[in-house]
């Protein structure tokens, strides 16, 4: 039987899988800055969902993510779930790396 760890050091093993995973690395990082965010506070989707004036499925896909432009948040929405956690927006471009 083959671990989870195993099988993802073997997926990384192969340029194309680490093409796509490097490509959504922006994503998984936002992503687990906004549930750190909501824990931190400690507050339920239901919760940011009533200080944004909007539904909890709406955080629930805010959450979620997606990677299609379709459920990709705008920096509005980004700011609203900032302020509903407690925190600021805060955005930053970075050199890429040769």
């Amino acid at each position: 039987m083959t671990t989870h760890d195993n099988m993802i050091k073997k997926w990384k093993e192969d340029p194309a899988f680490m093409a796509e995973y490097e490509a959504l690395e922006e994503e998984f990082t936002l992503l687990d800055e906004l549930l750190k965010a909501r824990a931190k506070a400690n507050m339920t989707q239901e919760d940011v969902a009533r200080a944004m004036n909007t539904k909890a499925p709406a955080v629930a896909r805010i959450e979620a993510g997606g990677g299609s432009k379709k459920h990709s948040p705008s920096i509005a929405t980004l700011r609203r779930y900032a302020k509903a956690v407690g925190c600021r927006l805060k955005i930053k471009l970075e050199p890429v790396k040769p």
